[in-house]
């Protein structure tokens, strides 16, 4: 009995032995593929503006970012809620997103938590009070299960910083504290070339296409705080955003204009509220980040508007 005992014991550990080569071999395998790739993708959604119009589309893009195997992450860059950052509107960006099959980077914009709901019939956007806009950045924080609406990644020889609008008044503001926060974290990342997302852009980075672009609620703010952390910190040199729902089509989405203070260039993302969606892809080489733009509705990439960007060196 216990010599049939102790061969199927050894029998077993031989089976979970070769169960366990195969593992690490396939271990080994991914690791050398990721190597090989040689640089990571990170796709940037802008605006989705959920439920809203075009959900139909919104979906068909995620499913196509799916499919693409070479994704490594995406960012969402503000106003995922289509209006006042509802409870249904964060179910409806819950719905989505739980469709996407690939690591999401979000932050929130001024659709998702500064304005007021209003109540009955009424509409407009009248700024919510201070309890109101904290408890829909707290929403925003459960939707996606994070510590806190602001947070940083590393990826290979990058450092990424998602910021979120939270300021008081500014649609396109940053706190104290949060603003605390990034100074200290820029502080001790010196020698790190710095990629920043937040939804507003930043100021005269775009030709005034729009009435409001270029205007106090359309940049990052506060505009004075936000040039002195820039300029004091060379390595940050790309700053992703949406909010102005620039399209491919204006000419301020990809131009010399897009440079800030000869230091940053500021990636200019549109909405997904409409008919053509299009997304901006960046892929972070060691030595320099890629960005090409994509048209979901002709299934192409934009070959004339590939950018290529070199990080700072120390």
């Amino acid at each position: 009995m216990n010599t049939t005992n102790n061969r199927i014991s050894l029998r077993l550990l031989l089976v979970a032995a070769v169960a366990l080569i195969i593992v690490l071999a396939g271990c080994g395998k991914t690791i050398q593929e990721t190597t090989a790739k040689g640089y990571h993708h990170l796709v940037v959604l802008g605006d989705p503006h959920l439920p809203g119009p075009t959900l139909a589309q919104k979906e068909e893009v995620l499913a196509r970012i799916n499919s693409w195997e070479d994704v490594d992450s995406v960012a969402a860059v503000g106003d995922l809620c289509d209006v006042y950052g509802t409870d249904a509107e964060y179910a409806a960006v819950r719905a989505l997103f739980d469709k996407l099959g690939k690591p999401l980077f979000p932050i929130a914009g001024n659709h998702d938590y500064i304005y007021e709901t209003p109540q009955g019939s009424g509409g407009g956007y009248n700024t919510g009070s201070p309890a109101s806009q904290q408890a829909k950045l707290q929403a925003f924080r459960q939707t996606f299960d994070l510590a806190k609406h602001y947070y940083s990644k590393r990826v290979g020889g990058y450092l990424l910083i998602f910021l979120s609008t939270d300021h008081e008044s500014f649609t396109t503001g940053m706190s104290e504290p949060q603003l605390d926060w990034l100074r200290a974290k820029l502080g001790r990342q010196r020698n790190t070339p710095t990629i920043i997302f937040f939804h507003g852009p930043l100021n005269g980075t775009q030709y005034n296409f729009k009435r409001y672009v270029n205007k106090p609620h359309s940049i990052a703010q506060p505009e004075e705080t936000v040039r002195a952390l820039l300029t004091a910190n060379p390595q940050v040199f790309l700053w992703v955003s949406g909010h102005t729902h620039t399209p491919p089509t204006e000419e301020s989405f990809a131009s010399p204009i897009n440079v800030y203070a000869g230091q940053v260039t500021n990636i200019h993302n549109t909405d997904m509220k409409r008919d053509t969606i299009w997304t901006n892809s960046l892929f972070l080489h060691p030595d320099r980040v890629e960005v090409r733009t994509f048209n979901h509705r002709e299934n192409a990439w934009m070959p004339a508007l590939d950018r290529t960007i070199k990080p700072p060196t120390f």
